[in-house]
């Protein structure tokens, strides 16, 4: 309801709604928090202004106090930082503290025709009007690089020094970027376009502090070492965090992807880093980082150690990582995290604090994770699920290679809430182009006015970069499939010509049951397909050609793992209707097909139900994957990175499911079967950590 109505009780509704929105989230766990934000400032009609800022100081506080929708007009221009201090404080007395004097205070400030300007020197009538520092420091926050070679020139026309230049101003807009991230103000897309241009700014100075160089430097926060474990070919997340770290002032010394543990010892003691950040997306990366802090702690290396990426958990780190060094080991679960976790690690008043409560929660986690009752490999086979039906026989035979998927089917079968998530932004995409339709869905699925914008915003780039792709007439994606005679003998699968071992669960599901791949398919008579799905030569080409645009390389990544997940979707599409043709009257929406409404499965290498990633090796003498260009490491990672490998199951009773925590009985079995040591099939395996 309204508050600053002339009625002192009135001026409570703010806090009121708050404080019980911080209730309801701590006591009514599930339940949902919304409200029409406008009423608040209704006292106030006529003023816009005074109206947004209101707004926004209103839904930063109650979204921090679990706010789940705001009913708001998502065209406000008005961001909480950028109202003027004096305001602000007149504002948050009287909603966050019911100061009825406020109320009367701001009644004032409404009667001198306030306007509330927004910071936003760029877009100036009369930049020439505008300190040039204030310009500068203004185009890093908002990613603009417009006026950049003039604002620079005029600087430097001025007196300034090009290095005085990035300590000052750049380096002042690279810290508030960073600052309003770390709290939530920013989102990921526009650090990634602050970052842009603070680059361009840079490239553009680089001749000047060449010619300049007197050798100062702005004081750092620290150094960073950071690297993509061996085994792992990915970097998307790597890249973001690095941006992240760059605007939060540390210096990152970026040793790439692939990079093995001997490689990362000899830079950490050239490089005499603050920190090691270790990145890393796929299964076999867990055992990867275990190996890379043992060979620290061996080298005498005392140096904190920072982990993230998909796979990785603060239990994993807990469980594996951290008992092998004495180096203090911390998991970060997102960007914003990890220049707060280096700060506090680097900090003489802050370190002693954290490492002490890190030890405590990982000696909670230890006692909780013990490791659980397994049955023995004979007892689990006891309790298989056998539903081994033959598959039909295939409707084509031979190889087929699609260098060039449909680029509309394969879009029309994107899940772009994965792609929203690696921008940190929870949301799906719109469904419509109508501009209503879209700004309701902006309004339902940001969170806040300013992300739903940028979700738009970024949404926007993502189409217009399709657009550009599509124009090119060459190959986005491409993809290859065969379907071969098969069988299976215990837990081992013979596909064609290749012996396909698999896992089977130790821990029986609520069925009872311990699973395998193998239960799916007959002893005998049987068809298995596989397939790979990749990037064509334009999508290669577009990653290639962004390299040195940070925004423009992260978007470009971000939508090739799209590509890849949709392009293998539809090629198991195209399988079951046509070229398997087992479900020849599918007709399933892409909704449903996400859920995995289909006939049979395709469980992917390296993945929960196939966690074996070196199984990709196997693939080789079945599929001609150097004709889709993928080349392979040799634990199986594959290049690549945005490429989906994995077999095909018909067996209409075949679920996913994960295979988890096996017993040292099922590993050495496995370790035989697969030609190698048990130790080395240990660090490959994904363990069940959950």
């Amino acid at each position: 309801m309204a508050v600053a109505t002339g009625i002192s009780e009135h001026d409570f509704y703010g806090r009121d709604f708050i404080r019980a929105t911080s209730w309801i989230k701590s006591n009514l766990p599930g339940a949902k928090v919304s409200g029409g934000v406008s009423n608040l400032s209704f006292s106030f009609r006529g003023n816009n202004p005074l109206r947004e800022a209101m707004h926004a100081v209103f839904l930063y506080h109650a979204s921090r106090a679990g706010l789940d929708m705001a009913i708001v007009n998502p065209n406000t221009s008005v961001v909480y930082d950028d109202i003027p201090a004096d305001l602000r404080t007149m504002i948050e007395d009287l909603i966050i503290r019911g100061d009825h004097d406020a109320a009367g205070s701001l009644g004032n400030y409404a009667m001198e025709s306030l306007s509330v300007a927004t910071a936003d020197a760029s877009d100036s009538a009369d930049r020439s009007q505008i300190p040039v520092d204030r310009r500068l420091t203004d185009a890093v926050i908002r990613g603009v690089c417009d006026h950049l070679d003039a604002d620079i020139a005029e600087a430097l026309g001025g007196g300034a020094k090009a290095v005085g230049i990035v300590e000052g101003p750049l380096m002042a807009g690279i810290e508030e970027v960073g600052r309003r991230f770390g709290e939530g103000k920013m989102f990921l897309p526009q650090v990634v376009k602050a970052s842009r241009a603070m680059k361009r700014a840079v490239e553009i100075l680089r001749p000047e502090i060449e010619a300049q160089s007197s050798g100062n430097r702005a004081a750092r926060a620290g150094k960073v070492l950071f690297a993509t474990v061996k085994g792992d070919v990915h970097d998307i997340g790597k890249n973001i965090v690095s941006i992240v770290l760059e605007c939060n002032n540390f210096e990152v010394v970026d040793l790439g992807v692939m990079v093995p543990a001997e490689t990362i010892v000899e830079q950490a003691r050239t490089e005499r880093p603050d920190v090691i950040c270790l990145s890393g997306l796929i299964t076999p990366s867990l055992g990867e980082m275990v190996n890379v802090a043992d060979a620290l702690s061996r080298a005498g290396l005392d140096i904190p150690i920072i982990v993230g990426g998909a796979t990785t958990s603060k239990i994993h780190t807990a469980l594996k990582i951290a008992p092998v060094t004495d180096s203090v080991v911390v998991h970060a679960t997102d960007a914003a995290q990890t220049p707060l976790i280096a700060s506090r690690l680097l900090s003489d008043s802050q370190r002693g604090e954290f490492v002490e409560k890190l030890r405590e929660d990982y000696s909670v986690i230890v006692a909780a994770h013990s490791r659980p009752s397994l049955l023995s490999l004979e007892e689990a086979t006891e309790r298989r699920n056998a539903k081994q039906a033959p598959a039909p026989v295939p409707r084509v035979s031979e190889v087929r290679i699609l260098e060039s998927l449909p680029v509309d089917d394969v879009v029309g079968l994107i899940n772009w809430r994965p792609f929203f998530h690696a921008w940190k932004l929870d949301c799906d995409a719109p469904h419509c182009s109508d501009r209503a339709c879209r700004e309701e869905w902006a309004l339902r699925h940001g969170g806040s006015p300013e992300k739903a914008r940028e979700a738009l915003r970024l949404y926007d780039d993502a189409l217009d970069l399709i657009a550009a792709l599509k124009s090119d007439g060459g190959p986005v994606v491409s993809g290859a499939v065969a379907i071969y005679p098969a069988s299976a003998t215990d837990d081992t699968l013979t596909v064609g010509p290749a012996t396909i071992p698999v896992l089977r669960q130790q821990h029986p599901g609520e069925s009872g049951h311990c699973l395998s791949v193998a239960d799916y398919v007959a002893a005998e008579g049987d068809h298995v397909g596989v397939f790979a799905v990749t990037t064509g030569s334009v999508l290669r080409r577009a990653i290639s050609e962004a390299a040195d645009d940070p925004y423009r390389n992260i978007l470009t990544r971000t939508l090739a793992d799209r590509f890849a997940e949709a392009a293998s979707e539809y090629l198991h599409w195209l399988v079951r209707r046509d070229i398997w043709g087992y479900s020849p009257n599918e007709s399933l929406t892409p909704r449903e097909i996400f859920g995995g409404a289909y006939r049979g499965i395709r469980p992917a290498m390296g993945y929960p139900m196939l966690p074996d990633q070196t199984l990709n090796l196997e693939l080789c003498g079945l599929l001609p994957l150097e004709r889709l260009g993928i080349t392979m490491t040799e634990n199986g990672a594959m290049t690549p990175a945005s490429t989906v490998t994995g077999l095909y199951i018909a067996n209409p009773d075949a679920r996913y499911f994960m295979v988890g925590q096996i017993a040292d009985d099922q590993l050495a079995d496995y370790a035989s079967r697969r030609g190698t040591e048990p130790d080395r099939m240990r660090r490959i395996l994904i363990r069940n950590l959950a």
